[in-house]
């Protein structure tokens, strides 16, 4: 089963992304911030991370720019979701080593075609 790491603050969207998932087969961990992420990536392997983009202690940039530093997670997929859709925070997410973008509220048919895409 694939492993699907979902970073972001706010408790009811980390359970939507979860209820999602799991329900199109997928094995879901959930992290409060991107300090939490890096600690659960550091503990365990992961086939794709969700983030969020503005959280405490560690954003979502923060959080990709450190995660593509690690073994093994140059070319692990990395969705940015959040409410922001600027072309300029998007490309800051490339720049950092985003794959893709999914601007909240999302649809949970997309999330799901976009994660099936990105894990094989």
């Amino acid at each position: 089963m694939k492993r699907i790491l979902t970073v972001d603050d706010s408790a009811s969207v980390r359970q939507m992304v979860s209820f999602t998932l799991q329900k199109a087969g997928y094995e879901v961990i959930e992290a409060v911030d991107g300090e939490d992420g890096l600690a659960k990536v550091a503990s365990g392997k992961f086939d794709l991370l969700i983030t969020d983009l503005n959280m405490p202690n560690v954003d979502g940039i923060e959080l990709i720019t450190s995660v593509r530093k690690l073994p093994g997670y140059s070319f692990v997929p990395i969705l940015m979701l959040s409410t922001e859709s600027q072309a300029e925070k998007k490309n800051e997410g490339r720049k950092a080593g985003a794959t893709g973008w999914i601007v909240k509220p999302f649809n949970a048919e997309q999330l799901v075609a976009v994660v099936q895409r990105l894990v094989k």
